[in-house]
């Protein structure tokens, strides 16, 4: 017996939910990319993202994934043989990492841990280490939804400043822009990237780099440029080299829209919300470890995601429980990455999200719970909901 017939609950963190809106925004036939409206539509893309980013510089939209983002990144500031230091909290700084070394940089991994943030006072005494200032950049996520932790990043740049050193601080906010404050200018960010598919609730395809006026001026040193990618191109008269060619009209159409969205509700109450349905999905999760089993991987509540929740199922794999939930309640939850695959689920709370569909997730890993005969403390969709019912005032 199952009871998943009806709309899928997709609740992995990426791609998310899409809004009917910015699908019917793109049903739409493709116009002209060299006059009239297509060319309003990518000036005022590319104004409002400096909004979300919080910065007065550039915002550059490539037709790529996040991937194509950390690209971009290094290619526009980064030379053969530059080091880049990364920031260990999850698979996805390391990942990034990865792909500066096979540009030909030089990586050294600060060690963390997939449980805990970025330490800024490590930081801070690694780079008062580096005398020479050989280390080029600095490579840190905000959100890893890897881990489900976050990180701070006017801690890390205070950390950068109080030793001196002029390296680029690069910031991955795939997992973040769109779901909590991003203030590239204020917390002196160099390179911020981004993806469509998660906070800005529009398809995979676009992604965004945002570059500082510093991050400008060591671009046009660097040795990694590339056609694609460069930003003196796309910084060009001719509205096709914002684009490098053929824009992505149709993601255009949908980014347009699921912006339109997330500004008539307002950033700071999109951000409220968020934090609101994390200590949700938290209160609930709190509930079920009670029986020992199931943990949160990240283990200082301070340090947990307002985007996703990482669970740790232990002396067990979570298979069962994202089979369950998949085939039997039409809830989808994101697997276990990197160190924890076969080890965790993940519960997203992220982009196009509201209440009833937390709630109705998490009830679904409840009945999972209780169906597989898995321990657990009881009463976590109850907290869930005490606690929404307590901060949402009638």
């Amino acid at each position: 017996m199952s009871v998943a017939n009806g709309r899928q609950f997709l609740s992995i963190p990426g791609p998310t939910n899409v809004p009917d809106e910015v699908l019917q925004a793109m049903h739409r036939p493709a116009v002209d990319i060299y006059s009239g409206g297509m060319l309003g539509l990518g000036d005022s893309c590319h104004e409002d993202l400096k909004r979300i980013f919080g910065t007065g510089e550039r915002v550059y939209i490539y037709a790529a994934n996040g991937h194509g983002g950390w690209e971009a990144s290094f290619t526009n500031v980064l030379s053969r043989g530059d080091k880049v230091l990364v920031l260990e909290s999850g698979r996805f700084a390391i990942g990034w990492g990865e792909m500066a070394a096979m540009l030909g940089c030089e990586i050294e991994v600060l060690p963390g841990s997939m449980r805990r943030s970025v330490d800024p006072a490590k930081v801070e005494a690694r780079l008062r280490a580096d005398k020479g200032h050989a280390i080029n950049a600095i490579m840190v996520v905000q959100i890893d939804t890897a881990s489900s932790c976050v990180n701070d990043i006017p801690a890390i740049r205070k950390a950068i400043d109080a030793a001196g050193h002029p390296a680029l601080l690069m910031v991955d906010a795939v997992a973040s822009l769109g779901c909590m404050p991003f203030e590239m200018d204020a917390w002196g960010v160099d390179v911020a990237m981004a993806g469509s598919q998660k906070g800005l609730m529009t398809p995979p395809g676009l992604a965004f780099v945002a570059a500082s006026k510093k991050a400008k001026a060591v671009h046009q040193a660097a040795g990694l440029r590339t056609f694609y990618w460069d930003w003196t191109l796309r910084d060009g008269p001719v509205s096709y080299q914002k684009y490098c060619g053929t824009p992505p009209e149709h993601l255009l159409f949908a980014l347009r829209k699921a912006m339109d969205i997330l500004f008539a509700e307002g950033l700071e109450q999109a951000y409220r919300r968020h934090d609101l349905l994390a200590e949700a999905t938290r209160r609930a999760v709190g509930k079920w470890a009670e029986g020992q089993i199931l943990a949160f991987n990240i283990t200082e509540p301070a340090e947990r995601s307002a985007s996703v929740t990482n669970v740790i199922v232990q002396g067990q794999s979570p298979q069962p429980i994202l089979d369950y939930c998949r085939d039997k309640c039409g809830v989808v939850l994101g697997v276990g990455l990197g160190e924890l695959s076969g080890k965790a689920f993940r519960i997203a709370h992220m982009g196009h999200t509201n209440a009833p569909m937390v709630i109705g997730t998490l009830g679904a890993v409840e009945m999972a719970l209780k169906a597989l005969k898995i321990p657990h403390g009881t009463g976590g969709v109850d907290a869930a909901v005490g606690y929404l019912g307590s901060e949402v005032a009638a």
